[in-house]
């Protein structure tokens, strides 16, 4: 029995070619899923929420000192958020060339971006009902083209599509503070944040030839396993820390139901300092026992880090990567016993 590793999105350094085909390296083998590393090292034009705003072609943004903001065209920053994201396109086809298999992309979702980007004229997009159905339809447009240039640069790959809401529990809870810091943003309730996320994955399937598999990413407490189920998506993507046994049981009826689960079990808040092999595979396994699922749905199950890496060094996280592959293979072992 084997179980795949990946990971989540951000990596040390800079040069995004050696970075991609080590990457493409040491997770060649399936049902490891290589993937497209965001360097935010490079600036902000290379992170998180740069990344997105490079794939938003229908409106203008540019970086203000609080965050990026809608113009009327894009300024410098957002030229070059997009020319970075081109040339990164271009490196990978380079690196690429030759590999055929699964391979994942990350995008930020449209609710953590409504809470970052603000209006033109000021406060979040998550403050006006039409400007964030507005944003997240520019970010649907925006993966779908994303998504289909790749396949269409490198067909041989199985694309799957990783959004990333760290801020999806607070948007749903109201937790979201306005510029001011004085008040907060109305809750926003599940129907809407999982009509929203439904069209973004929409979208983008529909902009793809064959099967493009979804899987959201959250690293904060309270994600609301019925997004999950709403949305569509066909995997959630959570830290080990926060698999207590209410979130297991909320989980479970998603797993039994198809869902893949990926295990963020690698701690990455302490920096540089990546947990042996044996350690990670005990914490694995103390959370998949309580489920009872037997050995059967493994084949759903990968091993990531908690989070992102940025701000780790490059050989520590080279090493996380290995030991989480290492852990793997002994967590199989264990199950198929």
């Amino acid at each position: 029995m084997k179980i795949g590793v990946t990971g989540i999105g951000s990596w040390p350094g800079e040069d995004f070619a050696a970075v991609q085909r080590m990457l493409l390296g040491e997770l060649a083998e399936a049902p490891d899923v290589p993937y497209l590393p965001e360097l935010p090292s490079r600036g902000v034009w290379s992170d998180m929420i740069g990344r997105a705003a490079a794939l938003i072609t229908e409106f203008g943004l540019d970086l203000q000192p609080a965050g990026w903001r809608v113009t009327d065209a894009s300024g410098i920053d957002h030229r070059r958020a997009k020319a970075r994201w081109r040339e990164d396109l271009d490196l990978l086809e380079e690196v690429a060339q030759g590999y055929a298999g699964p391979f994942k992309i990350s995008v930020t979702g449209p609710w953590t971006l409504a809470a970052m980007i603000e209006r033109p004229r000021g406060d979040r997009m998550l403050a006006d009902h039409g400007a964030r159905r507005d944003l997240a339809g520019a970010l649907a447009e925006g993966i779908a083209a994303a998504v289909s240039e790749l396949q269409r640069r490198l067909p041989d790959l199985a694309l799957t599509l990783q959004v990333d809401e760290p801020l999806l529990p607070r948007v749903r809870a109201g937790r979201i503070r306005t510029a001011s810091g004085f008040s907060r943003f109305r809750s926003v309730d599940l129907p809407e944040l999982s009509g929203v996320l439904t069209d973004t994955l929409e979208t983008a399937r529909a902009a793809y030839t064959g099967t493009l598999t979804t899987a959201l990413h959250c690293c904060a407490p309270g994600l609301d396993p019925e997004l999950v189920d709403t949305a569509g998506f066909d995997a959630v993507s959570l830290p080990g820390d926060l698999m207590d046994s209410a979130a297991l049981d909320r989980l479970g009826p998603g797993i039994e139901a198809g869902h893949a689960l990926w295990l963020g079990i690698a701690p990455t808040h302490v920096l540089d300092q990546p947990l042996r092999p044996d350690r990670l595979a005990e914490l694995v396994l103390k959370v998949l026992r309580p489920l009872e699922l037997g050995e059967v749905w493994t084949d759903r199950l990968l091993l990531t880090p908690a989070c992102g890496l940025a701000g780790w060094t490059e050989r520590p996280a080279i090493t996380l990567l290995r030991n989480l592959r290492e852990a793997a293979a002994i967590v199989g072992d264990e199950l198929g016993r």
